[in-house]
């Protein structure tokens, strides 16, 4: 078996994987793929071609819950998220690859950090909406994704299961959208990372799918202690690596 046929179905079973886990979880997915994607095309192209795969794992998840979305939380976070994601974009775009990887690898590690030991949200509020939107408009465009960051707010306006989930995902659809056309505009998303984005992205729809389907039957916490175990994994690896 030629070595780029076993490369490309790791990359869609991993993709696959992490569809599902987003879509069970509600965080986490793009997280767990990033690492692999910096292996395979570099710091720079993965976080392009992870972007085309999360916008539609994302698109996926608001069509899958479309019923639930709380707009004005997706209004409110986008207020903040769009400037910031172009600011992050533009950094991103200057930024040295090694820097790039070390800085994935540290913020994998301090994701796990914030999702076991940090502050318990109680209430948010519209502006603090934006600010949590403007923080991960930057971080997203710096690292790929900030999913479990943002979690605790989310969850925090009382958005559960399926709302959380869509919303959650909306809200990313405005950050991934802005990146994209900033990575366009600098040159940053070549002909060959929308080629390797757009031939993934069945499989994260795919996996989002699978996972809308078991996502009211099975603990999320059995795959947020997951998700957190392959963070530490993968972000020991990145500052290995970088």
């Amino acid at each position: 078996m030629p070595s780029w046929v076993l490369e490309v179905g790791v990359l869609l079973l991993a993709t696959f994987a992490a569809g599902f886990v987003s879509a069970v979880a509600g965080f986490g997915g793009a997280l767990l793929l990033l690492p692999i994607f910096v292996f395979a095309f570099g710091a720079r192209d993965a976080v392009a071609v992870l972007t085309i795969v999360q916008l539609t794992s994302n698109l996926s998840r608001v069509a899958l819950n479309r019923a639930e979305l709380d707009r004005q939380v997706v209004k409110w976070f986008a207020i903040g998220a769009v400037p910031a994601a172009v600011l992050g974009s533009l950094l991103f775009v200057a930024a040295p690859a090694p820097v790039l990887t070390k800085t994935m690898g540290a913020f994998l590690l301090l994701a796990v950090v914030w999702l076991r030991w940090g502050p318990t949200v109680r209430s948010v509020s519209n502006h603090v909406l934006v600010g949590v939107g403007a923080a991960s408009g930057l971080g997203s465009a710096l690292v790929g994704s900030v999913g479990p960051l943002v979690a605790p707010f989310m969850l925090a306006r009382g958005l559960t299961k399926g709302a959380y989930i869509g919303t959650e995902a909306a809200s990313a659809v405005v950050m991934h959208l802005t990146k994209l056309l900033v990575f366009g505009l600098a040159a940053v998303l070549t002909l060959p990372g929308i080629g390797y984005g757009i031939a993934l992205a069945p499989a994260s729809a795919g996996g989002t799918y699978v996972g809308k389907q078991v996502v009211d039957r099975l603990p999320a916490q059995v795959f947020a202690g997951v998700v957190q175990v392959g963070l530490v994994a993968a972000g020991v690896l990145l500052l290995v690596k970088g």
